[in-house]
């Protein structure tokens, strides 16, 4: 499994109903073992995540799954993450 960065950057089209339901994917892709941590930036403009996944397309179809990319709230952009040192 490689490791996945998820940034998260809200659109005009957020709404803060989507929070819960975005948690809640969270908490369903933690207990298959595939989000190592999660977090949201203090500005208020998104958040981040790292996921482990197969490959950069298996992470992509799995972030396509959030609610808050299904409903256009924010725009997730998955990075095949390294980390170094």
């Amino acid at each position: 499994m490689r490791k996945y960065l998820v940034m998260a950057m809200r659109t005009p089209r957020f709404d803060s109903t989507v929070i819960e339901p975005h948690k809640q994917w969270l908490d369903a892709v933690r207990s298959r073992g595939q989000l190592v941590e999660t977090g949201k930036f203090t500005d208020g403009s998104g958040g981040a995540y790292v996921l482990l996944a197969e490959s950069l397309s298996a992470a992509q179809a799995l972030v396509e799954t959030d609610p808050i990319h299904t409903t256009g709230a924010s725009e997730p952009t998955v990075y095949e993450w390294e980390i170094t040192g």
